[in-house]
C-alpha cells in the first residue's frame, strides 16, 4: 500500500508559480484532482511522479522524497494528458519500449499483459496514428502498467475520450483501485471525478481549495451564494419585492435593463419569484444563472469556509 505526500510543495517557473504551498495524502483507492484548466494540475502531477522538483516543500512516496529517487520511479506509472508523439510505432512496440526502459526480465510477457488489461491486444500490431483517440489513450495506460505500478497518475484521461470509451476507462480505473492500487487522476469536471473517486481534491490557481469526498465537494459548491440575471416588464418594482424575500441577499439594477440578483437558497428563491411577478403584476421576461462556469465555483471553494 503506497501512499504520496505533499507537504507545502511549491513550484514557480521563473516569477510564474504554479503551485502555492499545497499539502495532501494520496492513498489506497482513487483520488480525483479536481480543478480549472491552468489550476497547476499538471505541474503537480509532473511533481508526483518525479519530473520535477519541488521548488519548495517536499513530495514523497513512502515517507521517501520522489525526485532523483529511481526505486519510485519503478513504483509510479504516469499517463501525461500530451498527446503520444510516437505514432510511427505499433501499440505493442509502444508499449514493449517502455518495458524494456525498466529493464523487466520478460519485456515482451509484461507487454502483452499490460494490452490485455487494458484490452488492446487486437489492435496492437496496428500504428498508434491510425488509433482513435480512446485506443490513445489505452495505449498509454498500457504503458504506464507494464511495470505492474502500486501507484498510477493520470492527467485528464477522459478529454477527448467518446461516450463509450470513457465508460470502458472509467470500469478500469475502479478495478484497479479496487486492487489496492493508489490511483490520481486529474479533471476539470466535478461529475467525471464523482463516478470514479471516492476522495477529492480541489486546487485553484495553484492553491489547496477543499478536500474530502463527493458529497462534501458538491455541498460546498451548492452551498455557494449563486448569482442570476433577471430581465422583467418592470425591474424597480421586482427589486424592491425581492429585497424583503429570506433567500435574497441582494439586487443589482443594470443601467441596460434587468436586474442581477445574489440568491442564498435557490429553492426557496425558484418558489417564491414567480409568486412575487404574480402578485405584483410583473412579467419574467428572463431568468438566467449568471456565474456557473467551474471557474466561479472553485472560486468561492478558495475564498470560502474549505
Amino acid at each position: 500500500m503506497s501512499v504520496l505526500t505533499l507537504d507545502a510543495a511549491s513550484r514557480w517557473f521563473g516569477n510564474v508559480v504554479a503551485v502555492n504551498g499545497i499539502s495532501m495524502t494520496v492513498g489506497p483507492g482513487i483520488t480525483g484532482l479536481l480543478g480549472p484548466n491552468g489550476a497547476g494540475k499538471t505541474t503537480l502531477i509532473a511533481m508526483m511522479a518525479g519530473f520535477l522538483a519541488p521548488s519548495a516543500g517536499t513530495v514523497t512516496l513512502d515517507g521517501k522524497p520522489i525526485w532523483r529517487h529511481t526505486d519510485a520511479y519503478r513504483t509510479i506509472g504516469l499517463v501525461p494528458e500530451r498527446e503520444l508523439s510516437f505514432g510511427y510505432l505499433t501499440g505493442r512496440q509502444f508499449v514493449r519500449a517502455n518495458a524494456e526502459l525498466h529493464g523487466l526480465p520478460d519485456p515482451g510477457a509484461a507487454t502483452e499483459r499490460a494490452l490485455a488489461t487494458v484490452e488492446m491486444t487486437d489492435p496492437a500490431d496496428r500504428r498508434i496514428d491510425t488509433y482513435s483517440k480512446g485506443m490513445r489513450q489505452r495505449a498509454k495506460l498500457a504503458s504506464a502498467l507494464v511495470h505492474d505500478p502500486a501507484v498510477l497518475l493520470l492527467d485528464e484521461p477522459f478529454n477527448g475520450v467518446d461516450p463509450r470509451q470513457r465508460m470502458h476507462l472509467m470500469a478500469l480505473l475502479r478495478r484497479m483501485g479496487e486492487e489496492g492500487r493508489t490511483l490520481l487522476f486529474s479533471s476539470h469536471i466535478l461529475e467525471e471525478v464523482e463516478q470514479v473517486a471516492r476522495h477529492i481534491e480541489v486546487v485553484v490557481s495553484g492553491r489547496h481549495a477543499a478536500s474530502g469526498d463527493f458529497g462534501t465537494i458538491r455541498r460546498l459548491m451548492t452551498d455557494r451564494p449563486m448569482q442570476y440575471a433577471v430581465a422583467s416588464s418592470d425591474d424597480r418594482r421586482l427589486a424592491s419585492a425581492l429585497m424583503t424575500e429570506p433567500s435574497v441577499l441582494g439586487v443589482t439594477l443594470r443601467r441596460q435593463g434587468g436586474l442581477d440578483v445574489s440568491v442564498a437558497d435557490l429553492g426557496a428563491f425558484a418558489v417564491r419569484l414567480p409568486h412575487l411577478a404574480r402578485e405584483g403584476g410583473i412579467r419574467i421576461l428572463e431568468l438566467t444563472p449568471s456565474d456557473e462556469s467551474l471557474e466561479s465555483v472553485f472560486a468561492y471553494l478558495v475564498g470560502g469556509p474549505a
